[in-house]
């Protein structure tokens, strides 16, 4: 899971930092946040009991643990937001997504499921709805409908990725059956998703055009990857020599939230840099330094010192390991 997340972290240092000539679109432009989303739903699973959620009376000790992780994730998004980095910054609309989870945390994964599905058709219907025409947001009202519906990351269209994850979560990632569907079916619905968008007239699944079609391309491969990641570092000797080979990815993953915010904190400096009078964006070399950086960092990190600076306040915050 922590290598899944480096990937997602590496993927949006790519997303960030290089320059686009043209309206092209990156292999990772989306796909990377959409794999974070997918996790998100996941970690949730996992911190809630994994296989074995705990009964009624402990699950509002949960519930608290999770409200806090978000309240905290939601202040950082928009702090990192006023830094200028000229990044659409994901943590708020992360936090969002939290909450939207909250009432559902300890549902069943049929009800998990059908939410899933209801919300892959209906969501992208309604963003279209409450907004058309992409206006910028002029009232708080707007600015709710961003967070949910019509924004760069929105937690409704979002939502069953988290989900799923979730479901995932609570089918063992441990057990060969679960990871073995986990990378077939999202082949199979990334397969749908961009083949709807090839051969059907005006549907679209490009990144971060919030349609079912993005959502089935994007989150298929997402849990494709994770399903994939499962099953060969599960494998036996495999699998112990491909997660030492990733540890250092592993371990960016595992400090995702510091090297998240450092990383912005990093884009805002040479944006402002830039706009003082200094070299233009960087583009390659900066990729190469953030990403040498990160992993060399995170691994000495995560060596020498365990969880992260930013993980530690947010589990000291939250009261719960």
């Amino acid at each position: 899971m922590d290598i899944a997340r480096g990937l997602a972290i590496l993927g949006m240092f790519v997303a960030h930092t290089i320059p686009r000539t043209d309206d092209g679109e990156l292999l990772v432009d989306g796909r990377s946040s959409i794999l974070f989303a997918t996790l998100a739903g996941v970690s949730l699973g996992l911190l809630s009991g994994g296989t074995e959620p705990p009964g009624p009376g402990e699950r509002s000790a949960i519930r608290r643990v999770v409200l806090v992780r978000a309240l905290f994730v939601f202040l950082l998004g928009v702090l990192l937001a006023t830094l200028g980095s000229e990044i659409a910054i994901i943590l708020d609309y992360y936090a969002i997504m939290f909450l939207a989870l909250l009432p559902l945390l300890f549902a069943r994964r049929a009800v998990l499921t059908g939410t899933a599905v209801l919300l892959l058709i209906a969501a992208p219907m309604l963003a279209r709805l409450v907004d058309p025409g992409n206006r910028a947001p002029a009232s708080i009202l707007d600015v709710g409908w961003e967070y949910l519906l019509t924004g760069y990351y929105p937690a409704l269209v979002w939502l069953p990725l988290l989900l799923l994850g979730l479901v995932a979560a609570r089918s063992g990632l441990d057990r060969r059956r679960t990871q073995v569907w986990m990378a077939g079916a999202g082949s199979a619905a990334a397969i749908a998703g961009y083949g709807s968008a090839l051969v059907l007239p005006g549907v679209t699944a490009e990144a971060h055009s919030s349609t079912t079609a993005e959502i089935l391309g994007s989150g298929g491969t997402a849990f494709a990857v994770i399903g994939l990641l499962l099953l060969v570092t599960t494998a036996g000797g495999l699998g112990e020599g491909v997660s030492a080979v990733l540890w250092p990815l592993g371990a960016a993953g595992a400090l995702a939230l510091t090297v998240y915010t450092a990383q912005i904190v990093v884009l805002a400096m040479v944006a402002g840099a830039r706009d003082s009078g200094g070299p233009d964006y960087p583009g390659w070399p900066l990729l190469i330094g953030l990403a040498v950086a990160s992993l060399l960092g995170a691994s000495a990190w995560r060596y020498f010192l365990g969880r992260g600076p930013l993980e530690r306040l947010v589990t000291a915050l939250a009261g719960r390991r």
